[in-house]
């Protein structure tokens, strides 16, 4: 037994030895760089494509084989276009580890590798002819061979340096390509911890993305237990992205799967982000917005269909121009399955923090559902606000709503209902949207007061210079698009209201929308000791406006001092418009404004001016007086009894040629325009007086121009005094005529009684 032992020992140790000298020779003799012509014509006769071999080929044997490339590219399909290039390239096998079907890999390491992948216009790649796209004849299925071992491997490294891969679309112009990548792993082997490090730069044009990304983490698999972990990943990445800017995003934790047994798991997972929002979209000298967030997730495991977690937590900031606004999402457990879930307590948190006031928002609420379905139920909804500022009630208001939200998004269904407190109102609200693609939107609104104007930021000398640096530039069009697929039905009535200071009770609107056109009807309220009620009109297609409105008994003074700040009329009494108008800004719309508007009121004045008191000293006029301009006075005022006037709107100037106001010592009628789209003045009026202290009658011209917060009055004296002038010569012709009438009488009488003597 001993000496066929020995034999055989013997034999192995022959075929060993002849083996190495084979390989020997071949290392010696062999020289792969005379077969680069063979390859190079190959290539191009097989795949149409020019494979350039630059550098040197070395081949390795023993102990280990391998092979070393550079200076290798291949061009595109039919063209000498580069596709792809390597600066160098090398891979070492170790020989004897494959006698055992191991597959033992010494060393992968590539360096300046640079691949274009180009989706072309006709939908096809530069890299379909290498894949071998053609449609291939099916092959008769063979009997399952034999089970075989499975083939073990193991990568001692693998290095990949400055390599650049890049993606065009012609179809969508989109350009993608990652740039400075590198890529370090230790030792790839099934139960072994693989450390990675990977390093690149990501970058888009549509959308625009350029961010640096760092990947460091270990991975181990096992391939026999099919098990797949990673551990301690660090995942930094920074840049910009969209409309963000100095972005910087973090992750970390551990993951494992189990495929075939179907288990997941995840622990101490943290994913973090912040930077700068619409900075590259806002004017020069602006920062924009400052964002933070944050989630993490300790604990979540999922085993086919069952799913749990604990301690959820996400967390955001944002510093923005209209305030700092924080909020925090948290779920303390979460279990259940596709067909069927539950939170136990969800709870957000939000607060909203501004240089005047302060508001902080609490939603809790247990959520229940059905990811199958797509089901989810807010069942006991508990809604508690909190407001703070120096303008507010007692300087802090509470509040607290309860209700409830259904939604199935299987039947594209939502539906909400709400009642309680919220700030300082009482509401009650019903929401319900169906069919999300094309929305139906339902609403019901019941609010018993609510004063908007403590709730909006005050206007100081900074936010001042702003709008009036907003005034000098450009106006920016608005766009109605949204409302062109718009289906929406419902109905908000206010007990009593207030915004921007203007205030109404019984405020009752309701709007219908539908195929890009909105109606508002009924819009009527109570207000200023009287009433308005009307309907608005918008066409989204051609930007399109209508309002017809009528307002009764309304106190004119207070409501153009709330709404404007301008103190021009007094009295009360009834107005109606019925106007069109079509632009996409403010300003378009006020010069293309359209229609007519009548004013009839009683018992009141125009304020800033007193004509009567203007000739009451007629005497002292001379002729020298000749016409004075004269500012507002809010001191003075010219009463009426009754004030008429009926416009015509055309292009945005108002026209009047009507004018009728009267007093017990005046007529006013009066002509000219009213230019809404530029906010102007024209108007030449004629005040006519009953009597003056010299018992005469009077005409005085008033002209009015200027802006509509500073309006201009001119007085015509000339006109005044030739009137005055006028007056006293037909007086004296009237007592001439008078006198000669009375001598002729005396002079008839005297020769009566001569006569008759």
């Amino acid at each position: 037994m001993n000496k066929y032992l020995k034999y055989g020992l013997w034999t192995i140790a022959a075929a060993l030895a002849l083996v190495a000298g084979a390989l020997a020779f071949i290392a010696l003799t062999f020289d792969p760089n005379t077969y680069k012509p063979q390859i190079i014509q190959a290539v191009k006769d097989g795949k149409q494509r020019t494979l350039k071999l630059d550098g040197d080929i070395q081949l390795r044997f023993f102990p280990v084989l391998g092979a070393n490339l550079s200076k290798v590219s291949l061009s595109e399909f039919q063209s000498e276009q580069e596709f792809a290039s390597v600066e160098s390239a090398a891979v070492s096998l170790k020989l004897l580890p494959l006698l055992f079907r191991q597959l033992v890999v010494d060393e992968v390491a590539v360096s300046g590798v640079r691949a274009q992948l180009v989706k072309y216009k006709n939908g096809k790649t530069s890299l379909d002819d290498l894949l071998g796209r053609e449609d291939l004849p099916a092959v008769p299925a063979a009997s399952a061979p034999a089970a075989a071992s499975p083939m073990h491997f193991d990568i001692t490294t693998v290095r990949l340096e400055r390599s650049e891969l890049s993606y065009r679309d012609e179809t969508s112009g989109a350009r993608y390509s990652v740039s400075d990548l590198n890529l370090a792993t230790g030792r790839i082997a099934s139960g072994v911890p693989t450390k990675i490090d990977l390093a690149a730069r990501v970058q888009s044009g549509k959308p625009t993305v350029d961010i640096a990304v760092k990947i460091k983490t270990t991975l181990i698999f096992d391939l026999e237990k099919g098990l797949y972990q990673v551990q301690g990943l660090d995942l930094q990445a920074g840049g910009a992205a969209l409309d963000m800017t100095g972005l910087s995003v973090k992750a970390g934790g551990d993951a494992s799967a189990q495929p075939a047994s179907e288990q997941f798991s995840m622990q101490n997972f943290a994913l973090s982000a912040s930077g700068t929002k619409g900075a590259a979209n806002i004017k020069q000298g602006a920062t924009g917005y400052r964002f933070e967030a944050k989630l993490d997730a300790p604990d979540l495991n999922l085993t086919k269909d069952q799913f749990s977690g604990s301690n959820f937590a996400l967390n955001a900031k944002l510093d923005g121009e209209f305030g700092n606004v924080f909020a925090a999402l948290s779920m303390p457990r979460i279990e259940g399955s596709a067909r069927s879930f539950k939170v136990e307590a969800l709870q957000l948190d939000a607060a909203l923090k501004q240089a005047e006031q302060a508001f902080t928002l609490k939603l809790t609420s247990p959520l229940t559902g059905s990811i199958e379905s797509r089901q989810f139920n807010l069942s006991a909804l508990k809604l508690a606000l909190n407001a703070t500022g120096d303008k507010l009630p007692g300087k802090s208001i509470d509040s607290e709503m309860k209700g409830g939200i259904r939604a199935d998004f299987g039947r594209q269904n939502i539906e909400t209902n709400l009642a309680g407190g919220l700030l300082q109102s009482r509401i009650k609200a019903k929401f319900a949207v169906k069919n999300f693609n094309v929305p139906m939107i339902r609403y019901d609104l019941q609010i018993d007061q609510f004063d908007a104007d403590p709730y909006m930021p005050k206007k100081t000398a900074e936010t001042g210079a702003i709008d009036k640096g907003r005034q000098a530039e450009p106006e920016q069009p608005f766009d109605l698009s949204a409302l062109k697929p718009l289906n929406l039905e419902g109905s908000l009535r206010i007990g009593s209201f207030k915004a921007a200071n203007i205030k109404v009770a019984q405020l009752r609107v309701d709007v219908k929308a539908k195929n890009g056109i909105v109606n508002i009807a009924p819009l009527s309220a109570k207000m200023y000791k009287g009433a308005i009620d009307g309907k608005v009109s918008v066409n989204a297609a051609s930007n399109g406006f209508a309002a017809n409105a009528k307002m009764t008994g309304v106190d004119i003074a207070p409501l153009m001092k709330d709404a404007a700040g301008l103190e021009l009329l007094e009295g009360k009494g009834n107005v109606v418009l019925d106007l069109t108008a079509q632009g996409n800004t403010i300003g378009a719309l006020k010069k293309a404004l359209n229609g007519k508007a009548t004013v009839n009121m009683a018992n009141g004045a125009i304020k800033g001016i007193d004509l009567t008191k203007l000739v009451q000293g007629l005497q002292k006029l001379s002729k020298e007086t000749t016409t004075q301009t004269l500012g507002v006075d809010k001191n003075e005022k010219t009463a009426f009894s009754e004030f008429k006037a009926g416009f015509k709107i055309r292009n945005g100037v108002a026209h009047n040629d009507d004018l009728a106001v009267k007093s017990a010592v005046l007529r006013i009628t009066g002509k000219g325009d009213i230019d809404i789209g530029r906010d102007q003045l024209n108007y030449n009026a004629k005040a006519i007086f009953a009597r003056t202290e010299q018992g005469r009658t009077a005409t005085l011209p008033v002209h009015v121009s200027g802006a509509f917060d500073n309006p201009k009055f001119k007085v015509d004296y000339t006109a005044l005094l030739k009137d005055a002038a006028k007056q006293r010569i037909d007086e004296k012709k009237e007592k001439l005529k008078n006198d000669a009438k009375a001598k002729a009488r005396e002079e008839l009488k005297k020769g009566l009684k001569g006569l008759l003597k």
